[in-house]
């Protein structure tokens, strides 16, 4: 599902069930350390992610590496690679892209459910708020304030590798079409790349089996 709104410039392994270790290499010592302590859970889906990015890098040509978490959970990849990864109950995905090509990554999945009592308002500005009514008469199959909780994920995601700063919830500012994109306007100073400030991200967003994916591929 997620490699549907990612380019062809970008690897992407999804799965709706963890994967076995036993089918590919497993973890490496300083992944299985991370998660030493964790309850079974804990470590079934940061195996399965952890899988599904290693199966996309060799997609792409790359050898496997350890995929440790940084600040923020930001994955440190290998040199000249950018990805992301997202996991939630029942969906587990991994998008992985060379760095000449795509500058960096934000995917995020999520349950097709309404968010709980008191997030939205926590998450969202007030025109954002004011469009979900009829984005939801228009596309009633969608959960909409699940779709923009998963978008500014994907916007955090997109970010922070370029920044290694935080960015709030209400510093970014979404519009969506229901036929399937949304834009995402920075309302802080964005990241620079080869002279060019980016005040604004594009992405993708489906639904489907259950979940809302977006996905956003910022370009070189």
């Amino acid at each position: 599902m997620i490699a549907a709104i990612l380019p062809p410039d970008v690897a992407a392994v999804s799965t709706f069930g963890d994967l076995s270790p036993t089918r590919d290499r497993g973890l490496f010592p300083a992944e299985a350390a991370a998660v030493a302590q964790a309850v079974a859970r804990r470590r079934a889906e940061f195996t399965t992610v952890r899988l599904c990015a290693r199966r996309a890098m060799a997609e792409l040509g790359l050898p496997p590496a350890p995929l440790l978490s940084g600040k923020r959970g930001a994955i440190n990849w290998p040199d000249g690679v950018t990805g992301s990864m997202t996991h939630c109950p029942g969906f587990r995905a991994a998008a992985i892209a060379r760095t000449e090509a795509i500058a960096s990554l934000g995917i995020d999945a999520e349950p097709n459910l309404p968010l709980p009592d008191g997030v939205l308002e926590v998450i969202s500005l007030p025109r954002e708020r004011a469009g979900l009514a009829e984005l939801s008469r228009r596309r009633p199959d969608v959960h909409w304030d699940r779709l923009l909780f998963s978008a500014k994920e994907s916007v955090f995601k997109t970010w922070y590798p370029l920044t290694r700063r935080e960015l709030d919830f209400t510093e970014a500012e979404l519009d969506f079409d229901p036929a399937g994109t949304f834009s995402a306007r920075l309302l802080v100073p964005g990241p620079e790349l080869a002279g060019r400030r980016h005040g604004a991200f594009s992405g993708r967003w489906t639904v489907g089996r259950g979940f809302v994916l977006t996905a956003i591929a910022l370009p070189a």
